[in-house]
């Protein structure tokens, strides 16, 4: 994760730190507090399914192939955002912590009503259009109630739904300060991301240390290898 979190640093105009990173994907949804490099924050996290797993099982549900977030947010492209009321999870709860399993089991019923009214062809875009519009609303939200939270005048945005542009075109119209994104090319796993973060390593001194392999690793934990390098 550390990676994607770096990504943006191999732009033209890379991030200054502090920065607020909001680092989504098909196996995470994070919002982490970066005052500098190797030092991560973790604000908040989903109780349940990753933001990318969601919109997988969501275009799964569809009949779009895998993975589903680029196919859905094609489908989506051409469909009414406002036609099926989808909620908005935990957007007024305390903390920065997310939650997409209700979400997922919204779309379930609405994809059962749509196939028992007849109607479930030509509603597909218009479901695809709610379903992302009711993501993008919650990811930007409670980002911003974050950067609110940090008084953060930068945020990154990596990860593989962070190539999503309705979430880029959202955050960047309501963030009052400055958004940073990779390269669509750099938002999924890549080796340039891994590359920069170990180039970024080795600059600010680190060294290459004994390998010792972790089942998990956090990011708030990282800096404390290198500390004893």
């Amino acid at each position: 994760m550390e990676g994607h979190l770096l990504a943006p640093m191999l732009e033209e105009d890379p991030p200054s730190y502090p920065f607020l990173a909001l680092l989504v994907s098909g196996g995470h949804t994070l919002l982490v507090w970066v005052p500098a490099l190797g030092v991560y924050e973790v604000l908040g996290t989903t109780l349940d399914d990753a933001v990318g797993e969601a919109f997988d099982k969501t275009a799964k549900l569809l009949g779009l192939g895998y993975p589903g977030g680029p196919a859905l947010a094609a489908l989506a492209e051409s469909g009414n955002s406002a036609a099926w009321p989808l909620p908005r999870p935990m957007i007024h709860r305390e903390g920065f912590d997310f939650s997409f399993s209700g979400l997922k089991t919204a779309v379930m019923l609405k994809v059962r009503e749509a196939e028992e009214s007849g109607v479930l062809e030509e509603s597909r875009a218009d479901i695809a259009a709610s379903f992302q519009k009711a993501v993008v609303d919650t990811l930007v939200k409670r980002t911003l109630k974050a950067s609110q939270h940090k008084h953060a005048a930068r945020i990154v945005v990596a990860g593989g739904v962070g190539a999503n542009r309705s979430l880029r075109d959202e955050l960047t119209k309501q963030f009052s300060g400055q958004v940073f994104y990779p390269r669509l090319r750099f938002c999924t796993d890549n080796g340039a991301m891994i590359a920069i973060a170990g180039a970024l390593r080795f600059a600010d001194g680190g060294k290459p240390a004994d390998i010792h392999a972790r089942a998990r690793w956090s990011l708030e934990s990282l800096a404390e290898p290198a500390a004893q390098m």
